[in-house]
């Protein structure tokens, strides 16, 4: 294991609240580079070789680096989510595919309402559910007839979204749930449903799945059977082109790209999706796809063909990053928010990242507490090393879709949701439900715009000095310029207190940013970063100084 002990900021000299960072470092019993594994040219995703010895696996660690769409990525910080369909109508979380689409009568759908909301709470980039689980899609989609194309008024919701994030200057992301109810084969839901019944009749407990199937089981699935029925995987083209598709002159011409696929028929159908909502509502800078498979237990499987899709992607827009996706982005583990303390970016992975949902990938699952140690790098079976960072995700109100009876979180929640994400090389990911009325609730603004407001006043620039040249501070932002990757294992914060260095906090990981906040506010003259230990030569960012109390 190679260790190093590195003080960043040039001992005596540093005033506190400048930014440390590498430049100007002078070390302290630095290890020696002698010997060292020669160093591999730094990629997002490098390979494991079956020769590497551990030494080698974590200096190639060291060097797996963010792609651009990734870097940009992490810097947004907090991401708004949207989740707003069909379940906002039926006060459900999951919805069922039966329904009838003419419950999907929003009096209004004040997106720029939406966006000013995001905004103000410091969002940059905005991510609206096109289709959950349900299989309904806010967006007039040519591929299936369960769509907002049969409800009154006909609303474009994903149209209007867009607009108005890009109106307001966001970026925008799109959630595409690969599960759809709607497209189950009708002769199986018939039967499936017959059996619900009988189970119920038995006294037998049924899950939320099953629940809602048979609340709506006088009605069969609104879409074309496709989810799951066994069809054969064999050559699509990608858009397949309906009757009278107003995109034939273009794609026949060159001037939209066409793709040749081999999948089986609810793939095909994924894909052409997708394609709608990357050529007709693009540039999309976040793609969101989860791998559920809410019917597995009732038999009922989908086998996602995630290279297929993965390929597609990454035609149709090289720099979106894809959640689950290779050079994208992971769950960070649960849905409450919170980073670990210890949150590595550079993650090992069981197979190629082309071939599969990252999630399945991590050799102990996306919900370990350990996720990128030295022993998890180099332990057997890994095959891949990938920059795959953490988002946390967590809605704003107890679910995940707007109900009357649910109230959102207070800004003092949502401050402390930022510091345990953002602040642990993470980024958020803040639902935020508009109700059935098209509009966010009163309460939520207002306490979203407090939880932006604080963090703004907080965050938004270091602390001043006091007039003796002190300054006094409870947070201490440490951060890695994360486009030379992610490398400090183990880090200490020390400050000059009264003519004394002392140390006030210490760490693990740093990445994008590590927020460490103090037990009680600290007066100092100067303060400085000590890496204890670190994969290859520490590349800092600034260190900020911060003050959230008083």
């Amino acid at each position: 294991m190679t260790s190093r002990r590195q003080i960043l900021g040039a001992l005596g000299a540093a005033p506190v609240g400048v930014a440390l960072g590498s430049g100007g470092a002078s070390a302290e019993g630095a290890a020696p580079t002698a010997g060292r594994p020669s160093r591999v040219r730094p990629a997002p995703i490098l390979p494991v070789e079956a020769t590497d010895t551990p030494e080698q696996i974590i200096a190639k660690a060291a060097d797996v680096v963010p792609r651009k769409g990734q870097l940009g990525w992490q810097r947004r910080e907090i991401t708004a989510f949207t989740h707003f369909g069909m379940n906002t109508f039926t006060d459900r979380e999951w919805g069922s595919g039966a329904e009838d689409e003419a419950m999907f009568a929003p009096p209004a759908v004040d997106s720029d309402q939406w966006i000013r909301t995001y905004r103000a709470m410091g969002a940059e980039l905005a991510m609206i559910t096109a289709k959950h689980h349900d299989g309904f899609a806010l967006f007039p989609s040519r591929y299936t007839p369960h769509s907002v194309r049969k409800s009154p008024g006909q609303p474009d919701v994903v149209r209007r979204y867009v607009d108005s994030a890009r109106a307001h200057h966001l970026r925008v992301g799109i959630y595409l749930s690969p599960s759809d109810g709607s497209e189950l084969p009708h002769a199986w839901h018939a039967t499936w449903i017959e059996s619900l019944r009988a189970k119920q009749a038995g006294g037998a407990t049924l899950t939320s799945v099953e629940l809602t199937a048979l609340a709506d089981g006088d009605r069969a699935p609104s879409g074309l059977g496709r989810f799951g029925n066994g069809s054969a995987v064999r050559k699509h083209t990608v858009p397949t082109l309906v009757e009278g598709d107003d995109r034939a002159a273009d794609v026949r011409s060159g001037k939209l790209p066409s793709f040749t696929v081999q999948v089986n028929d609810y793939d095909a159908y994924y894909l052409n999706l997708v394609y709608e909502l990357f050529t007709e509502y693009g540039p999309l800078d976040e793609f969101w796809l989860d791998g559920a498979n809410p019917w597995a237990d009732a038999g009922i499987t989908q086998e996602y063909r995630f290279d297929e899709w993965f390929r597609v992607i990454k035609a149709l827009s090289p720099d979106t990053v894809v959640f689950g996706g290779p050079n994208g982005v992971r769950w960070v583990g649960n849905e409450d928010g919170v980073g670990r303390e210890t949150e590595w970016s550079v993650v090992p992975t069981t197979a190629d990242p082309w071939t599969y949902h990252g999630e399945w990938l991590l050799p102990h699952g996306p919900t370990a507490a350990d996720i990128g140690s030295r022993a998890r790098l180099t332990e057997p079976g890994v095959t891949h090393l990938s920059w795959f960072p953490a988002e946390a995700d967590v809605s704003n109100r107890p679910g995940w879709f707007h109900h009357p009876d649910q109230r959102p979180k207070t800004a003092a929640q949502l401050f402390d949701l930022y510091e345990k994400s953002v602040g642990r090389n993470a980024t958020l990911l803040l639902n935020v439900p508009p109700s059935k009325a098209g509009t966010i609730d009163a309460a939520d603004v207002a306490e979203l715009t407090a939880f932006g407001q604080r963090v703004r006043t907080v965050y938004g620039r270091p602390v001043a000095k006091n007039a003796d040249g002190t300054t006094t501070f409870d947070r201490v932002a440490v951060r890695e310029d994360i486009a030379h990757g992610q490398r400090v294992e183990e880090f200490a914060v020390q400050a000059e207190i009264d003519g004394t260095w002392q140390r006030i906090a210490t760490g693990t990981t740093i990445g994008h940013q590590r927020i460490l906040p103090l037990a009680a506010p600290v007066t100092a003259r100067r303060v400085r970063v000590q890496v204890l230990a670190s994969r290859a030569e520490p590349r800092l960012g600034p260190t900020t100084l911060h003050r959230a109390a008083g």
